[in-house]
């Protein structure tokens, strides 16, 4: 405990600044990364409206970061529900396109996706990837 002294020659404990987390959203995706939900679903609607992004709780692989097409565990507004990465911010292989934010679509337990449309270009390399995807890659209009 980091302790003061006072103007009276008296030791008292510090007080705490900030009970809560100040990070910034991470560069990749491990477990409590903050992500944007990018389909037109009502769930991801309203956890953005109400600034409570969706936060990944677990990742569908033997690594445990997250990378574009694999399916992730979110809490969002008090629920679980599963997702698929769409984009991340980490530096990527040559010919794999870097985003500006971590972007999933949110999905129901037989992998369909939840909203209608996709808000943001969808990268081209899920149409090689194994998993459920042609869904997803129905909805996109725009690809990268």
């Amino acid at each position: 405990m980091a302790l003061w002294r006072s103007t009276v020659n008296t030791w008292s404990p510090l007080p705490k600044v900030c009970q809560f987390s100040t990070t910034s959203a991470l560069q990749h995706i491990i477990k409590l990364t903050r992500l944007r939900v990018v389909d037109n679903s009502a769930l991801g609607n309203a956890a953005e409206l109400a600034g409570k992004p969706a936060r990944c709780i677990h990742i569908y692989n033997k690594k445990g970061i997250g990378t574009i097409g694999d399916k992730i565990l979110v809490a969002i507004r008090g629920q679980k529900q599963k997702a698929y990465i769409l984009g991340v911010r980490q530096k990527q292989k040559p010919m794999v396109p870097r985003f500006d934010t971590n972007n999933i679509v949110l999905i129901d337990e037989t992998g369909s996706p939840l909203g209608t449309r996709i808000l943001v270009p969808v990268p081209s390399l899920l149409r090689e990837k194994k998993g459920d995807f042609t869904k997803i890659l129905a909805l996109a209009t725009k690809f990268v």
